[in-house]
């Protein structure tokens, strides 16, 4: 596992390096593509060994008999995070963007409102407003500068038209792990106010020394009957394109709905995602993962300590995922301003804040997994961009 290998991704239809000139003015041969959450990295050897039996068979039908894949996700979720699921409740859909926006479709119709704790993840708010939901912002809260989420305050903010919560669990982008209690009191308040809880848990693999991910259902056993889970394979091992995503629902009543949904739609899934998954969800794919998350710890110390040297840039402790949080507040900069020195003086492409929703304005996101040597130079060129706040 060489996560320092140089691995030439232009000019591969990699939409975070062959992207970011159209869309940041950045140019592939120059800048540091830190915007899409992906990895610069290849995955677990025993993913690529599983597609090369495929390519060696040379045969590519219809997959069947999904024994061994559901098998696979039970073994991954009970050994990493001690979370038994039953075979019936997995659904395979076409990542969990598209797991999203089927939730949506099985338990909202248009007009409903879809609740979101901002900032996070921006196509919450895309898939929501394209299939004509509204959104109904809440936004998070700092304590010891780190989110938390403000239920009261929540709670003032509905409008009584709301139908779900979206959460993000690790949360993305501000890398926090919700504690049990946490969970437990968003819980209750989705039980006061009759809202399904549907949690994003793509990033839950991604967890960081001394941090710990509880899935949902872990922390709220007594309300299967209103709680969707969502995990995928797809971020944890670095293969997004696969496009495959569990959407795990306990509950019968909601599973049969989500069921409908499914044949309705003509969802199935590929045979090759499914392959990598199985692939993945194994102990070769567990020792990748540990390795993986040594080296982004590394990565983290490098790019916290360089940015938070620079006077008016603070970022965010990271529990989870490799994706970091700054705050470039402390600068009194305008945001166009920021941009204009990260993209066109740093050549860095990011991801703006406010793309994440009310209270990420003044933050940038920027993607850690990538290697060693692009984050140093990455922290040196922030530090010489920003230099005139020394």
């Amino acid at each position: 596992m060489n996560f320092d290998e140089i691995i030439d991704r232009r000019g591969t239809h990699s939409a975070k390096w062959d992207m970011m000139e159209s869309l940041y003015g950045v140019s592939p041969s120059e800048g540091i593509p830190m915007w899409v959450a992906d990895m610069d990295f290849r995955p677990p050897q025993v993913v690529t060994d599983a597609l090369q039996g495929m390519k060696d068979h040379g045969v590519f039908g219809y997959f069947g008999d999904d024994r061994a894949y559901k098998a696979s996700i039970d073994w991954w979720l009970t050994n990493r995070h001690g979370w038994h699921v039953e075979p019936e409740w997995i659904f395979t859909t076409h990542g969990l963007v598209n797991g999203t926006a089927l939730c949506l479709h099985t338990w909202t119709k248009p007009g409903d409102g879809v609740v979101l704790f901002t900032p996070v993840y921006h196509v919450f708010a895309k898939i929501t407003k394209a299939a004509g939901r509204t959104v109904t912002e809440c936004p998070l809260a700092f304590e010891d500068g780190r989110y938390v989420m403000d239920l009261e305050d929540a709670a003032k903010r509905l409008t009584g038209n709301e139908k779900v919560v979206v959460i993000s669990s690790p949360h993305n982008p501000g890398g926090r792990c919700w504690t049990v209690d946490e969970l437990k009191a968003l819980g209750a308040f989705c039980k006061a106010h009759d809202l399904l809880l549907i949690s994003d848990e793509i990033h839950c693999d991604l967890i960081f020394p001394g941090q710990k991910h509880v899935p949902a259902a872990l922390a709220l056993p007594d309300m299967m009957d209103r709680l969707v889970l969502m995990t995928a394979p797809t971020k944890t091992f670095n293969i997004a394109g696969a496009h495959n995503g569990n959407v795990i629902v306990p509950d019968p009543e909601l599973r049969k709905a989500f069921e409908q949904t499914m044949i309705g739609l003509g969802i199935s899934p590929s045979s090759f995602g499914v392959t990598m998954e199985t692939a993945a969800y194994s102990p070769e794919g567990a020792e990748w993962v540990d390795a993986l998350m040594a080296y982004l710890e590394e990565n983290r110390k490098i790019f916290d300590a360089g940015v938070n040297a620079i006077p008016g840039l603070k970022s965010m402790p990271l529990e989870a995922t490799y994706l970091a949080w700054v705050d470039f507040s402390g600068t009194g900069m305008e945001a166009a301003e920021i941009a204009r020195r990260i993209e066109k003086e740093a050549k860095i492409a990011v991801n703006h804040g406010a793309t994440f929703g009310t209270g990420g304005e003044s933050f940038m996101r920027f993607n850690l997994a990538t290697r060693k040597e692009l984050v140093q130079e990455a922290v040196s060129r922030l530090t010489a961009a920003f230099g005139d706040l020394q």
